[in-house]
């Protein structure tokens, strides 16, 4: 039997000689009943009596196209590989921001398309504000640099109070790991037991970010307590260190931070737990008072709520403004893929961490809100007094 497989392929272009290999020949040459070779089309659209050497026709265009239809899809899956991927955070090495983006540049980078490396940059300054005009106005915009900072940054835009050059609405919000219920906890040395002697007794906090600023303020213009805020730690840590000093009182901390980092203070009886600032109460804090239940009156409480929101936002991560909207998706799916991951959440797990993902399109919905004017004007107010 002779079985020539061949195609002639001499006119093709130097450029598309690579796709020989992919390609059915047109037909191959059998014995026949009557005798002698005869050629039988592999193609159901050739010739019946094309050779072996005929040319390629109608079989093989179909097959090249779908081969030039496929070919920009693989490069866009392409994008990120052999690139890395900036993971910039707004505080120094310790506390929910750091804590949360280490985790995420751990895991994410194998659920987007090319595996790229995921590196972490410190930031601090400014209570998030360096880290937050650095993604917005200086970081690459293709997708290669995300970041973590303050979650009251698009608060403290809403009230008046940004320097925030530019419009947190347009940062591409890819999503979040958990909305923030700090707790205020007081050094076990402070004459400061509970929330309820704060009304009489003034308290030394360490308010390092923008969001514990915004708070402490707002809590003393509207329920009266008398909170003194000490103002240029770069974050947690070294508000930390001054606590434990006695340079400071006071300070605050996403619960579940608090619980992974420093149990011995909550073993040994080191702190006394002093109020949550969610909006919603912390599932395991049932008895300890929120924020906003502390003001005399509906009015002043709508207000405190104001001021709650950024617990909504929590620690959340964003891109540049001006990155394409094929890049953001792609970011924002593996960002749900990955607080989904089975060794993700092992390492959730072994920090005792909560985790409360928000997608990053409902997270974009919740920063362009729109709310009453005559509250947000009120809450201007105090704002700046801080």
């Amino acid at each position: 039997m002779d079985l020539r497989v061949t195609a002639d392929c001499s006119s093709w272009s130097s450029n598309a000689k690579w796709r020989q290999c992919l390609l059915l020949p047109l037909s191959l040459s059998l014995p026949h009943k009557g005798g002698g070779n005869g050629a039988v089309p592999l193609c159901p659209n050739a010739d019946q009596h094309s050779r072996i050497r005929s040319p390629l026709h109608a079989c093989l265009f179909p097959l090249l196209a779908l081969v030039l239809t496929l070919a920009p899809a693989a490069h866009a899956d392409d994008f990120y590989r052999g690139k890395t991927i900036s993971l910039i955070i707004g505080s120094n090495t310790s506390g929910g921001y750091d804590t949360y983006g280490r985790l995420l540049a751990r895991h994410m980078g194998k659920h987007i398309a090319g595996h790229p490396a995921i590196v972490v940059q410190n930031m601090p300054g400014a209570g998030g504000l360096r880290s937050a005009n650095h993604i917005y106005n200086v970081a690459a915009k293709d997708g290669t640099v995300i970041g973590i900072f303050d979650q009251a940054v698009f608060l403290d835009q809403l009230l008046g109070a940004a320097t925030l050059r530019g419009d947190a609405a347009r940062f591409n919000w890819i999503g979040r790991m958990i909305g923030n219920s700090a707790v205020l906890f007081a050094w076990h040395t402070a004459k400061v037991k509970s929330i309820t002697d704060a009304f009489m007794q003034e308290l030394i906090v360490a308010a390092p970010g923008s969001s514990s600023r915004l708070n402490w303020t707002a809590l003393n213009a509207l329920a009266g307590t008398k909170l003194k805020l000490l103002t240029g730690y770069e974050g947690p840590a070294s508000a930390k260190i001054a606590m434990e000093r006695g340079e400071v009182e006071a300070m605050s901390l996403p619960w579940a931070v608090l619980q992974a980092e420093n149990p011995e203070w909550l073993r040994d009886k080191k702190i006394n737990l002093l109020l949550q600032t969610g909006l919603e109460k912390n599932r395991t804090l049932p008895d300890l008072p929120r924020m906003v239940d502390l003001p005399k009156n509906d009015d002043d409480r709508k207000v405190l709520e104001i001021f709650a929101l950024s617990s909504v936002v929590g620690r959340s991560f964003v891109a540049p403004p001006g990155v394409s909207k094929e890049r953001v998706d792609e970011l924002r799916t593996a960002f749900m893929a990955t607080v989904k991951d089975a060794d993700f959440l092992a390492d959730i797990a072994k920090l005792n961490f909560d985790l409360e993902p928000m997608a990053g399109a409902e997270l974009q919905a919740f920063i362009a809100k729109d709310y009453p004017p005559a509250l947000i004007e009120r809450a201007k107010e105090i704002a700046r007094r801080n």
